[in-house]
């Protein structure tokens, strides 16, 4: 580590060119701490990175220097409160209790899915479907009037990713009888979107195989 501190914080040149901390260290010190996106595209380098990066090895030290950082946030919600508090042993008792911004019980909340900090959450009164950031107590419904944004428990599935555009979206999988229909909400023009998914008619059904 004093060699990589040494070659990012001097102003000699022979000292900031990256291949003079050889291939090692760049394995195990600079890649590792790199954030997920960065990590994706560094996959494109070569072919000794795209083999390292893929490894198993390489997934458990990338993990371990994710959930390091004290940026990391736990949300507890109970029964009648919500709390946010700060990962790490030093900072497990630091909460702080937040207001939910929708008129429901913090109970009658349920987390669909999560991405970044960004939560899509199902009210279990009316089955809408909300954007929420406990952070910065910001919340969205994305929920219609056409019945897009609705979720069904045991028949739905919801996730949330980023595309190329670092546009934030919503991926709603609704399955019906011999129907399997596919939502995509955009953050960015807050509209939805049908996504043609599994036309073949035996993918349609209500019933659950087994292997």
């Amino acid at each position: 580590m004093k060699k990589l501190k040494g070659c990012l914080y001097s102003t000699s040149e022979s000292n900031t060119k990256l291949l003079d901390l050889g291939p090692d260290l760049i394995m195990s010190e600079i890649l590792p701490r790199l954030p997920s996106k960065c990590v994706g595209r560094a996959k494109k380098v070569c072919k000794e990175w795209l083999s390292c990066i893929s490894s198993k090895e390489f997934v458990m030290m990338h993990c371990k220097h994710m959930c390091k950082g004290s940026r990391q946030k736990i949300l507890s919600i109970g029964q009648e409160s919500c709390f946010i508090s700060s990962t790490g042993v030093d900072l497990v008792d630091e909460k702080t209790m937040i207001t939910l911004p929708f008129h429901v019980r913090p109970s009658d909340v349920w987390i669909l899915s999560s991405l970044n900090g960004l939560l899509c959450v199902c009210l279990r009164n009316t089955f809408e479907m909300l954007i929420w950031n406990p952070l910065i107590r910001s919340c969205i419904n994305i929920s219609d009037s056409k019945s897009y944004g609705f979720f069904k428990i045991y028949s739905d599935v919801v996730g949330l990713n980023i595309d190329s555009s670092n546009d934030y979206r919503v991926l709603h999988i609704k399955r019906g009888r011999f129907t399997v229909d596919v939502m995509a909400y955009s953050r960015r023009t807050s509209h939805w979107k049908r996504i043609p998914f599994l036309q073949k008619r035996h993918y349609h059904t209500n019933v659950l195989a087994c292997w």
